[in-house]
């Protein structure tokens, strides 16, 4: 306590001495500088856990040999202070304003709180950078801080959570070369003053909530080289005058409401090598003279609604790495001048109404080899493409991802498919093709997911299949396959999906499919098999409906009892003419039975006691694993794995946002079966106990095949990291190697709605209506936070939202369909399968587009879930009932007040509870355009509250 005392009157001191006196009192002659008291007083108010400030030293005469400081050696004043990524917490101090001789003041990727200081450019006149991203700042961009800039060239406030309007004084700082406001939640329209920043080359708003049309004057930026404004909204036409902008390099104005026609003047921007435009409202057809921008690398006018002809001159572009047409109402086909285009390596023009024959030259062998020898991902899916798929495919050795679903491809699938080695998503659904699966498809060894459903295929499943070692999908639906199911198809360990329902496979199921430990859905139902279901494992849980249609099936599952196979029994015969020779053969008999039955009964024992032995040995095995995992996860201190990534294939790294990942129980209690709390589409979920006692939820993701690159992962986790509301589960940390991925969440003890509601076990502990309420009031904010924030949940439901000891929601496993390189119809379907009832219509429609209406139906269903305490979709004896229109059916009927959950016997607010359904079934209408947005929810909820009920609970 002392020491405390006495650093506090230190600080104390040294703000005293540098706020009241009119003049610096301390000379260079003296212990104390004006920076190294500067510093010292900054220092004083941070946080600094892992010490990185250590070597700033108070007694020291300069700073200069300071981590982080860099001084003007004439005249040994801090002219540099960059901290970024010191972990440092606290406010940004009014010490640094002592520092005079500053010119860089860099403190991104920090945790550094509170609002930005109005006074810096002013009081430092010579500060030219100023890089305050990746922090957790709040509050609005004050209209000071450019109202005397100074020299200030560069500014950054990226990634906070900045508020308010862009300031109009920013149009004043003639000096500004870079901006960068992007993440964060600016509202308001852009102030038409910016397009006076002359000397402005790098513009980035993106992310943000800004809205109105793109002011005229954008042609005066004659040095501007990057605009970003994607993803808030704007509306209006693309400035017609942004030709102007001759020097322009990339121009990202993705991800608003603009509309109307490509302007004209874009063909001025001979420079630009990146235009992307995607997912706006943008019509018309795409001009002839886009061939003219012979410098773009990449081209993205995805998610419009252009149409018409692909132009010939396309094909002049042939610097363009990434293609993306997809989304649109383009005709016809491609014009063959394409094939200039060889430097593609993502080509995606998917969900259009192209005819014709699959172009041809995309797999034609040049004298260079392959046209397209980069090209890394094929999309021509949802189109009307025709013919057969050509056999040059195996010629694209770097394909990746290759999709042609959705088409009226005939033919059989080619031999070459083997040599596709990095091809990863194989998908050929919803085609015409026949023939067999070849079984030179083992040679494609990296494969994760082959989708062949909804064809003609017919044959046996090749044994060979085993050899794509790193499928997690394996979709066969729909076909004529016949044979038995080949038994090394357990040898696919990674398998999370199998559906080979609607075929007419025949023969058992092999035993050997318990060992899939990773098996998240297994459909082999209408097909010919027969025998016992196998028991353990994953079967031990499967749905009726995944093995029905198959009547000579047997077992628990299908409710059918499997035949026993016993030896006949021996019958004497009575009118035998030797007694002594009958019971002498009789003897004889019984004592060959009695030998048989003893071998039987040792051959079972044996058999039992090796299956025993071979269980113990596995479940070692698998734990052995586990924690070796979970060793390198707890030990790893959130520096990176002793090792190398090159060397070692468990190189990981830990990253807690905040805290201290030191783990009480131990690497081994990390991710064993003992701590498991649940499970889902994305995942399995483990709780362990952090030193302090701090309990967290870890979720070992079972998507690693799907998961992006280290890089983009880390950037999306990190985002998500950032999403911070008290009816958000807060994800506080996460761990990383190329196969094993874990997020570190908060832990609520008291478990999610779903298992609250509808658990028999906590009948005694029923919900008030006060208490669902607020419930409801939670997971809408909570929900509009999210959206707010340009996050759609997809999966919501009552597992994913937990209750805290104060019966607060909490929505958690947000933003997971991020981690995933494509968010397509399959890919969401496969990894929400299990909300059943609270999937918006429009997934099952491929060309509708999933914005955060579908979150609303969700969160409708919700809503009836928690007034009514039923499941949204309950089997019955003979029938199945549809919560969303029985409560429909008994609003019609004047009966709605009977849904409230009986469990409350009466002790309600009907005139909260009534509303509160209504606004539940059109938050879930079956018309997107009916549902309201969640702030629109949150308001109507508030008036719905009773005034007298607001502060107390009804019991």
């Amino acid at each position: 306590m002392k020491m405390k005392v006495q650093s506090y009157c230190i600080f104390l001191l040294l703000f005293l001495i540098l706020f009241t006196s009119p003049k610096p009192v301390l000379s260079d002659d003296t212990s104390f500088n004006d920076d190294v008291l500067g510093l010292i007083v900054f220092k004083a108010g941070l946080d600094d856990p892992k010490g990185k400030l250590s070597s700033w030293n108070e007694d020291d005469l300069t700073p200069c040999n300071w981590d982080g400081v860099d001084c003007d050696l004439s005249t040994k004043r801090v002219n540099s202070l960059v901290l970024d990524g010191f972990s440092l917490s606290g406010h940004v101090d009014r010490g640094l304003l002592r520092l005079q001789n500053l010119k860089i003041l860099s403190l991104a990727r920090n945790n550094f709180t509170g609002t930005i200081n109005p006074d810096l450019p002013s009081s430092l006149g010579g500060l030219q950078v100023v890089d305050f991203s990746d922090n957790n700042l709040s509050g609005s961009i004050p209209e000071g801080f450019f109202n005397q800039c100074g020299s200030l060239r560069t500014v950054s406030f990226a990634k906070n959570n900045l508020t308010g309007k862009v300031p109009d004084s920013l149009s004043s700082c003639s000096t500004l070369v870079n901006v960068n406001f992007s993440y964060n939640q600016i509202s308001g329209i852009l102030p038409s003053g910016v397009w006076f920043l002359r000397a402005i080359q790098s513009f980035d708003l993106s992310n943000n909530l800004l809205e109105g049309e793109i002011p005229e004057g954008i042609k005066n930026l004659y040095d501007l080289r990057e605009l970003n404004l994607q993803n808030n909204h704007f509306s209006g036409k693309i400035p017609e005058e942004i030709g102007g902008c001759l020097v322009l390099k990339s121009v990202d104005l993705s991800g608003n409401f603009l509309s109307g026609e490509l302007p004209e003047s874009m063909q001025r921007l001979t420079s630009c090598t990146s235009l992307s435009l995607q997912r706006n409202s943008l019509t018309g057809t795409i001009p002839d003279w886009i061939g003219g921008l012979k410098s773009l690398e990449i081209l993205d006018l995805s998610a419009n609604e252009l149409s018409g002809w692909i132009p010939k001159s396309l094909g002049n572009l042939d610097s363009l790495l990434r293609l993306n047409l997809s989304r649109n109402q383009f005709t016809r086909n491609l014009p063959f001048s394409m094939a200039n285009c060889s430097k593609l390596s993502t080509f995606d023009i998917s969900q259009n109404e192209f005819s014709g024959h699959i172009p041809w030259w995309i797999f034609i062998m040049g004298l260079q080899g392959s046209p397209f020898h980069d090209l890394e991902v094929l999309d021509l899916s949802s189109n009307a493409f025709s013919g057969e798929l050509p056999y040059g495919i195996g010629n694209l050795s770097s394909l990746q991802v290759l999709n042609v679903s959705g088409n009226n491809i005939s033919g059989s699938i080619p031999v070459t498919i083997g040599e596709l080695k990095s091809l990863y998503i194989l998908d050929l659904s919803d085609n015409k093709i026949n023939g067999s699966i070849p079984s030179e498809i083992q040679g494609a060894s990296s494969l994760s997911e082959l989708r062949l459903q909804r064809n003609f295929l017919s044959g046996r499943i090749p044994a060979e299949i085993d050899k794509c070692s790193s499928l997690t999908s394996l979709i066969l639906s729909h076909n004529k396959l016949t044979g038995s199911i080949p038994a090394s198809i357990a040898n696919l360990t990674n398998l999370q999906y199998v559906d080979l329902s609607w075929n007419e496979v025949s023969g058992g199921l092999p035993k050997e499919l318990t060992n899939l430990s990773h098996l998240l859905g297994f459909n082999v139902s209408y097909n010919q098999l027969q025998g016992e279901l196998p028991v353990g494992g994953f079967f031990n849980t499967i749905s009726p409906s995944s093995v029905s249609g198959n009547s000579l099936l047997c077992g628990s599952v299908v409710n059918q009892s499997c035949p026993s196979d016993h030896p006949k029994p021996i019958v004497l015969n009575p009118n035998s003419s030797s007694s002594n020779s009958s019971i002498s053969a009789q003897n004889r008999h019984h004592k060959i039975i009695l030998s048989i039955s003893a071998l039987i009964a040792i051959g079972a024992a044996a058999f039992i006691a090796v299956g025993v032995v071979a269980i113990t040995v596995l479940n070692i095995h698998v734990r052995n694993s586990m924690a070796r995992s979970a060793a390198q996860f707890a030990f790893s201190g959130g520096e990176d794995y002793s090792g190398s990534p090159e060397n070692d294939p468990n190189y990981g790294k830990l990253v807690m946002f905040s805290g201290d990942a030191d783990f009480a129980d131990g690497a081994h209690n990390l991710l064993n079966k003992d701590s498991e709390i649940g499970r889902g589409g994305f995942g399995v979920v483990y709780r362990t106990v952090l030193r302090d006692g701090h309990s967290v939820a870890i979720k070992k993701l079972t998507v690693s095949s799907l998961i992006k690159s280290q890089d983009d992962f880390e950037r999306e986790v990190k985002n998500l990291g950032k999403v911070r509301h008290q009816n958000l589960v807060t994800l506080e940390g996460y761990y990383w190697t190329s196969s094993l991925q874990l997020l570190i969440y908060e832990y609520l003890s008291k478990g999610s709605l779903h298992k609250l509601l509808h658990d028999d076990n906590n009948s005694k502990d029923v919900f008030s209506w006060r208490q669902r309420f607020r419930i409801i009031l939670g997971m809408a904010k909570g929900l509009a936070h999210l959206h707010q924030m340009d996050i759609i949940h997809y999966n919501l439901k009552s597992t994913n939202v937990l209750i805290d000891c104060s019966s607060e929601a909490k929505i958690g496993d947000y933003g997971l369909v991020k981690l995933l390189p494509m968010l397509d119809h399959c890919v969401l379907s496969s990894k929400i399968q299990s909300a059943l009832g609270y999937m918006a219509p429009e997934f099952a429609c491929r060309t509708v587009k999933i914005t955060e209406k579908c979150d609303v139906y969700g969160f409708g269903i919700l809503v009836l879930e928690v007034v009514t305490g039923r499941r949204p979709v309950e089997y019955m004896e003979d029938d199945v009932v549809v919560l969303c229109d029985m409560v429909r059916g008994a609003l019609e009927e004047g009966k709605v007040e009977q849904c409230v959950d009986g469990r409350l016997l009466g002790n309600f607010a009907a005139e909260e509870a009534i509303p509160v359904i209504k606004l539940g079934l059109i938050c879930a209408s079956q018309v997107p355009s009916n549902r309201p947005d969640m702030a629109e929810v949150i308001n109507i909820l508030e008036l719905i509250q009773c005034p007298s009920e607001g502060q107390e609970e009804l019991e």
